[in-house]
């Protein structure tokens, strides 16, 4: 173990090597396309596990595949790409997802991260035309990541949770920070909201990966994905209070 970062006991983060300039993070929000989308980056980029995030006082699950268990919150890199992947498969609720994005990002600062792309999809009401991707970006990563890219910038609305405190910090320091975010359907996972948030990501950072097999990659991990909305549905029932979404418009 390389070293571990912890944060007023809340949130811990280990991990065996460190992080790249750049971090693209997915998180298990409605719809399950930034998550879905950052874990078909793993896959297909052949990044390997290099760190997890462990989380007290929240609703525990650990997943398991093939009988393999696993963190919930995994950190993945590869030495010769500048880019390390958090797949966020843990709902972390409104009221602790700015304690949960400082962790992160008190970590990444420390370790040398300068900027932060956070791909979501939010289910706002849309028509055929808006499926596409939008940004809501900080001045710094417009003018280094988005002066050339087609990706239009989302109209108003508000954030909250982990990504409001990512964006915050984006505010107030040398952070470069990006939300990439698209409109998604409930049914999980959206599919062709992922392709679009994969196909975002690849045209920003040059990543040339293929997102058509996506299509074959949910439909591996339906199930689990279906299992995993189906659970953050029912926190949504026992703590209403407790279940966000940022509130944008078009």
């Amino acid at each position: 173990m390389l070293g571990q970062f912890q944060r007023d006991g809340d949130f811990t983060v280990s991990h065996t090597a460190e992080p790249s300039s750049t971090l693209v993070a997915g998180f298990s929000t409605p719809g399950l396309a930034g998550l879905t989308a950052v874990d078909y980056l793993v896959d297909h980029l052949n990044l390997t596990e290099t760190g997890h995030i462990t989380a007290e006082g929240l609703p525990a699950i650990t997943p398991f595949e093939q009988g393999r268990p696993r963190h919930h919150t995994r950190l993945f890199s590869r030495e010769d790409l500048d880019l390390t992947a958090l797949v966020g498969e843990l709902y972390v609720p409104p009221r602790l997802g700015g304690s949960f994005g400082d962790a992160v990002l008190d970590w990444a600062d420390e370790h040398g991260v300068r900027e932060v792309v956070v791909a979501a999809g939010v289910p706002v009401p849309h028509a055929p035309d808006d499926h596409r991707t939008f940004y809501v970006a900080t001045d710094d990563y417009r003018e280094h990541r988005l002066a050339d890219a087609t990706v239009p910038p989302m109209g108003t609305g508000f954030l909250d949770g982990v990504n409001a405190a990512i964006m915050e910090r984006g505010l107030g320091s040398d952070l470069e920070v990006c939300l990439l975010v698209t409109p998604v359907h409930l049914q999980a996972p959206d599919v062709e909201a992922a392709i679009r948030l994969v196909e975002t990501l690849e045209s920003i950072y040059g990543l040339e990966i293929d997102a058509s097999p996506l299509q074959s990659f949910a439909a591996e991990v339906e199930a689990y994905y279906r299992d995993l909305a189906e659970r953050m549905a029912a926190q949504s029932e026992a703590e209403p209070e407790d279940v966000g979404a940022d509130r944008m418009y078009m």
